[in-house]
């Protein structure tokens, strides 16, 4: 009994960190697909605003580039905080 305590003991360490880069690894991926839909919802939307007042190309494209760069922008925070920790 002693001999498995010892042995689960001196593999905990390994353990911990593969649990935190699976951890980092899935935040990294959650981050990856809500920035893919987001700039997804944002094309969309921008499409049919342009569709509805062809006149607004311009606004409607400026606010559209500003609205995907943040959306991307939380997939870089969390490929920081990925590799980070």
């Amino acid at each position: 009994m002693i001999d498995v305590l010892t042995t689960l003991a001196a593999a905990a360490p390994a353990a911990a960190e593969a649990a935190g880069s699976f951890n980092g690894n899935f935040a990294l991926g959650v981050a990856g697909a809500g920035a893919g839909i987001g700039i997804g919802l944002i094309g969309m939307g921008a499409a049919q605003a342009v569709g509805r007042n062809p006149g607004a190309f311009g606004n409607i494209l400026t606010i559209g580039i500003i609205g995907m760069a943040l959306a991307e922008a939380i997939a870089i925070y969390a490929l920081i905080m990925a590799f980070r920790g």
